[in-house]
């Protein structure tokens, strides 16, 4: 993982319960969350406010973008 973010308690509680609700453990639960994210917000304002153009043919944004398979 290139960076780990810290949570605040009530933020770790949530994601620990959606954890416990899928059956799996917190970092994946994480991984659903942002696949499930990830194709319900607008591609488009997340291209137009991108700062990394380097990953445009890798991105879960672009059309028909793809998961790492957590």
């Amino acid at each position: 993982m290139a960076y780990t973010p810290e949570l605040c308690q009530e933020h770790s509680c949530t994601l620990r319960r959606i954890a416990w609700a899928l059956g799996v453990p917190m970092t994946k639960a994480m991984a659903h969350i942002f696949d499930y994210l990830a194709s319900r917000i607008d591609r488009s304002k997340v291209c137009s406010k991108c700062r990394d153009k380097t990953r445009c043919g890798t991105c879960v944004f672009r059309k028909g973008g793809a998961s790492c398979g957590v």
